[in-house]
């Protein structure tokens, strides 16, 4: 696993942004497209389809893009078949593993500014009003989520980097650490 001082090896063209919900994956995602002239593939916006249902064409569209040769996304979807679709083609992961106040801190700004402003997402899909019952229950429950997922990725790092070594694995634990990588 690489760390914020670690030049990478081989010039990635193929991009995962790992980390818990809130921690900023598709802001760097657009970044890193900017900066390295990559497209990115914002994996939202390919899953969610109107009314929130999933696109029933979402791991096509995954596999399309996959099999091209420049691209950053969100690493999200593992269990709908995403991680044997794009962890075989990955170059890097940039796991962004923030403190937990952090990360909390800016999912519930990201959350309330949605919701209060009725943001048009994906598909044009719109969270919940913040004072409706639903908005803080069941699957609209992104408090939960991101709790129910706090570690997700420290427990599936060390299997992925044994499964696929010659994946970088390049984690930053603030985002100091991002910048300080952006600029190198």
């Amino acid at each position: 696993m690489l760390c914020v001082d670690d030049p990478l090896p081989v010039a990635p063209m193929r991009v995962l942004i790992a980390g818990v919900t809130g921690s900023g994956k598709t802001t760097l995602a657009r970044r890193i497209a900017e900066r390295w002239k990559l497209d990115h593939h914002e994996i939202d916006a390919l899953y969610h389809g109107p009314e929130w249902t999933p696109r029933p064409e979402f791991l096509d569209d995954v596999r399309t893009f996959a099999a091209t040769e420049r691209w950053v996304t969100e690493w999200q979807y593992t269990s709908k078949g995403t991680n044997e679709v794009l962890v075989p083609r990955a170059d890097l992961v940039v796991w962004l593993d923030y403190p937990w106040p952090l990360v909390r801190r800016r999912l519930v700004a990201r959350t309330l500014r949605r919701r209060v402003m009725r943001t048009r997402l994906w598909n044009g899909n719109v969270e919940p009003a913040l004072w409706t019952r639903e908005a803080w229950s069941g699957e609209n429950d992104i408090m939960r989520w991101q709790k129910d997922t706090r570690y997700k990725w420290d427990r599936r790092m060390p299997e992925i980097e044994k499964a696929f070594s010659s994946l970088q694995i390049m984690r930053l634990r603030h985002p100091r650490e991002t910048e300080q990588w952006l600029r190198r």
